[in-house]
């Protein structure tokens, strides 16, 4: 009797160990043979409407299926640390607490399929850094948030199938081969799987990624289902992805000024990128290595599927050499181009070109980097130039002058950063010594451009000449050019030193210019810009006026006599017609009347023999007769006495 008290008292101290189970749970402990095991915990009670709360803390799997719960509060699987798969699949949830996930350090498995969710808290998956699979399909989501993208990123089952999605961020695929650009640290056989089907997919440039995806191969992305199709618009409802085409949907194109610029220490340095797409991209400057650019940037978008941006360095440092990354991007598609920057020793007199600039007009120059603080008594002004995105109609040329080069994004105009990034225009320096260096290296027989003169100035038009010394004819020269004391309304054209003249044309009327000649890799001078102004044409537009004025009255007064001229001529004209036709009647009237002579039957001997011939006589005036041209010939005969008969023939 006291041996069955004792085996009772052990068997409740076991159970008082043993983990507590929940009462409308089950618990099921798979144990191996080392000793060691898993427990799982299966609700599936439809009278429950909370999350248990006293789940074993040793559970590795829970299950709470097909019961009545509502929502998941707050650090609802706190003490679950070893938990590793969490299904609530087929309940009554619409919604989940941000923080609901709480420590969940271990969880790789998360299924909610099968509910009512409208809003899932995508943040709070930063809570389970372990998580690979994510099953929210059947679900009521409507959208999903370009912030879910970081969250998403080690994410590689994701099944959004079956909710109400229209559309999915650009962000969002970019994190998706071949988007993302980054190779994935999985084997090779290791895919990413994406449940997207059954959602109201409308088919603009905003999914573009999402349809150029599911129309490659060979690429380690997996649709759970492949035939995608479109809800909207209108003329793609129900066409598969494979198969549908976008319009107005252009992948970002960029260029920069330059692929490698060598700049002197302390100089300042402008990088400048342009990009064109539809929708107009974006751009984004950073290192190669990733490290974000804290410098100044500019950017413009100058019109639709056009953009610029310019990234300031000044003073530059040994720190700031290396390879800056531009990037454009849209929900199209993102490219991306880099610029070399490397820091050479003190140099103050030389321009700096890139080694991009060739002799031809359409190809873009380098980058002009501005010389350091002015201890050697010559600052040179900064300018950028880039290459064309967008056309303009070229210029008008006089021979041999080279057309204009086609600016691209800026219409035509260079603008350049904030007032202060760059000088407007030539500066003397103050350093006497500097210029008698200057002056001193020249007289050795250095190369540079001289007798810089502006002629045949008209309202927009100039003409530039200028003379070289040392230089070689097909040296790539620079003419920048810009209204006195402005500095954002640079403009830049592309010639060779050896024409020596250069026509500049869509000048304003009555301005003041300053135009710049910089020859590639060869020492710039104070003589090099020169300064002169359009002429005024406020007065030819006034004369103008008056001319049009008095052109005006002497119409309105000469339109009178000319209609009278008209009217005089085509009189005479109808006269000396009517009268033509008046003669031609009576003569017509005198020939109706004709004369009719006398016909008199006489006997004659002809060959001895007596015969009756027909004779003419001469009638008299009183014996004529004369007959209207309406009477009969025929019935005209009289006949008179002597004995014979007369008739009066025609």
């Amino acid at each position: 009797m006291q041996r069955l008290l004792v085996v009772q008292v052990l068997l409740c101290c076991w159970r008082l160990v043993q983990p507590f189970c929940p009462s409308q749970c089950t618990c099921v402990f798979h144990s191996r043979s080392d000793g060691t095991g898993t427990r799982t915990v299966l609700c599936n009670d439809p009278d429950m409407s909370d999350i248990p709360v006293n789940v074993p803390v040793d559970t590795v799997k829970l299950r709470v299926e097909k019961t009545a719960v509502r929502r998941i509060p707050t650090e609802a699987f706190y003490y679950l640390t070893e938990l590793q798969y969490l299904w609530i699949t087929y309940n009554s949830i619409t919604s989940v607490d941000p923080g609901s996930f709480y420590n969940l350090k271990v969880l790789h498995e998360l299924r909610l399929d099968g509910n009512q969710i409208s809003t899932f808290p995508w943040e709070a998956l930063r809570e389970m850094p372990s998580l690979r699979t994510l099953d929210l399909h059947n679900n009521r989501l409507t959208s999903v948030p370009m912030e879910a993208a970081p969250y998403l990123v080690n994410i590689t089952y994701l099944d959004i199938s079956s909710n109400r999605l229209s559309t999915l961020p650009s962000d969002l695929v970019d994190i998706w081969p071949p988007f993302s650009g980054i190779a994935r640290t999985l084997n090779a056989s290791q895919k990413i799987v994406l449940g997207l089907q059954d959602n109201l997919w409308y088919c603009d440039c905003r999914i573009s990624k999402l349809i150029e995806m599911s129309k490659m191969t060979n690429i380690p992305v997996v649709l759970m289902d492949p035939y995608l199709s479109c809800s909207g618009p209108e003329n793609l409802s129900g066409v598969l992805f494979q198969r549908a085409e976008l319009d107005q949907c252009v992948k970002p194109s960029v260029m920069t000024s330059a692929t490698k610029i060598t700049s002197p220490l302390g100089s300042n340095v402008l990088l400048r990128c342009d990009a064109t797409g539809y929708p107009t991209p974006t751009l984004l400057w950073s290192k190669a290595n990733g490290l974000a650019v804290n410098n100044t940037v500019v950017q413009e978008s100058p019109g639709e599927g056009v953009r610029w941006s310019i990234l300031s360095l000044h003073g530059i440092e040994v720190k700031d050499a290396g390879v800056y990354r531009c990037k454009a991007k849209n929900v199209a598609g993102n490219a991306e181009a880099f610029i070399t920057l490397s820091v050479a020793g003190m140099d103050t007199t030389t321009v700096f070109l890139s080694s991009s600039m060739t002799k031809k007009p359409d190809d873009s120059p380098g980058l002009i980097t501005q010389s350091p603080p002015p201890v050697t008594g010559t600052v040179v002004p900064t300018f950028t130039s880039f290459k064309p995105t967008t056309s303009k109609p070229p210029m008008t040329t006089m021979p041999p002058v080279p057309s204009r080069m086609n600016l691209g994004p800026g219409g035509g105009i260079q603008r350049s950063p904030p007032a202060g990034d760059t000088p407007a225009k030539m500066q003397q320096g103050k350093d006497t010594k500097g210029l008698g260096t200057s002056d001193k290296s020249r007289k050795k027989g250095s190369a540079y451009i001289k007798d810089i003169e502006v002629v045949e100035e008209t309202g927009d038009t100039a003409v530039v000449l200028w003379t070289t010394e040392g230089l070689p004819s097909d040296t790539p020269l620079s003419v920048v050019y810009f209204p006195y004391d402005t500095e954002d309304n640079k403009e830049m054209l592309e010639t060779e030193v050896g024409l020596g003249k250069l026509l500049l044309e869509n000048l304003l009327p009555n301005q003041v210019y300053t135009v710049c000649l910089v020859a590639k890799g060869f020492v710039s001078g104070k003589d090099q810009c020169v300064n002169f102004s359009t002429l005024d044409t406020s007065g030819d537009d006034s004369q103008n006026k008056w001319l049009m004025i008095a052109s005006g009255i002497a119409c309105a007064l000469a339109l009178p006599l000319i209609i009278l001229l008209l009217y005089k001529i085509v009189s005479l004209y109808c006269k000396g017609r009517a009268s033509r036709n008046a003669g031609t009647d009576e003569d017509l009237s005198k020939e109706t009347y004709v004369k009719f002579e006398t016909l008199t039957m006489k006997q004659r001997t002809l060959n001895g023999q007596t015969n009756d011939l027909w004779a003419r006589r001469q009638t008299q005036e009183s014996e004529r007769m004369l007959l209207c041209s309406r009477s009969s010939i025929d019935s005209q005969m009289t006949y008179k006495s002597d004995s014979s008969r007369s008739e009066y023939l025609c």
